[in-house]
């Protein structure tokens, strides 16, 4: 049976209720078990349950970023661009994409309740702050496709910080590990400046004053937070590993712009 089952619609309608949930149980679909054990942050998950995490992750991932492309108002042509260009990032294709942009459209109806989804999201990851993190950063990634996010984007990133109870050292951390993809992404263009050192530091979560160890330890507990098997076991969608092996290049070119740094001087 493939990942979009007929039998999972009746999970996701539980999990979001409402339209969303209605609209997703004729969509989706993987047969799993109702219902989550509490896990603590390092424990790997039986199948079944990480089956239906990945499949609320992936529901409230979609829906949430049409309702960010929504949030400033912009043309549906805008909207669909941004849509394209995650869902080329994430290469989506056949069933999970025809999900994926019927969630978008879900998330940028009117009426649709974010906050909802994001305390439901919540409640079902557990505690797994690895996979609250990941779900958002690749908001963040969203909010970032065309450039610096407008007030109205912002708006709705703290709410889904707040929602997420993700501290803002943390957000910060995320925010900047974001806008480093961006920056190496472009850098090749002539248009976009390189990442600077501080933006470096600011990726690992340490300062100028740290010592080498602890840059050092920063940067193993930033690695193994995005390590793709890690992710995976915790409910990770497949197609969202490919960020997170993303995010863990990025990490490795800031603490080696620090320490190429820190031995030049």
């Amino acid at each position: 049976m493939g990942w979009l089952g007929k039998i999972f619609g009746g999970v996701v309608g539980f999990t979001f209720g409402g339209p969303l949930g209605a609209m997703l149980g004729v969509t989706l679909g993987h047969g799993v078990d109702r219902g989550l054990q509490a896990l603590v942050d390092n424990m790997q998950l039986p199948m079944g349950e990480r089956k239906r995490i990945e499949s609320v992750f992936f529901t409230a991932t979609f829906a949430t970023m049409g309702y960010l492309a929504k949030a400033d108002g912009r043309v549906s042509a805008a909207e669909i661009a941004l849509a394209e260009a995650v869902m080329a990032k994430l290469q989506l294709t056949g069933e999970r994409r025809r999900a994926a942009i019927i969630l978008f459209r879900q998330g940028k109806s009117p009426g649709f309740d974010l906050s909802t989804v994001i305390r439901r999201f919540r409640t079902e990851c557990m505690g797994q702050r690895t996979l609250l993190q990941m779900f958002l950063e690749i908001q963040l990634q969203a909010a970032y496709i065309n450039g610096e996010p407008s007030d109205a984007k912002r708006a709705v990133l703290e709410q889904i910080r707040s929602g997420l109870s993700i501290p803002r050292l943390i957000f910060d951390q995320l925010e900047n590990l974001v806008r480093l993809q961006a920056q190496f992404a472009g850098g090749g263009s002539g248009q976009v400046k390189g990442p600077t050192l501080k933006q470096a530091y600011s990726v690992l979560g340490v300062t100028s004053a740290d010592s080498d160890e602890a840059v050092k330890r920063a940067y193993r507990k930033l690695l193994s937070q995005h390590h793709p098997d890690k992710l995976a076991s915790k409910g990770l969608p497949e197609d969202m590993i490919k960020l997170a092996s993303q995010r863990t290049h990025e990490i490795r070119r800031a603490y080696e712009m620090i320490m190429d740094a820190r031995k030049a001087t």
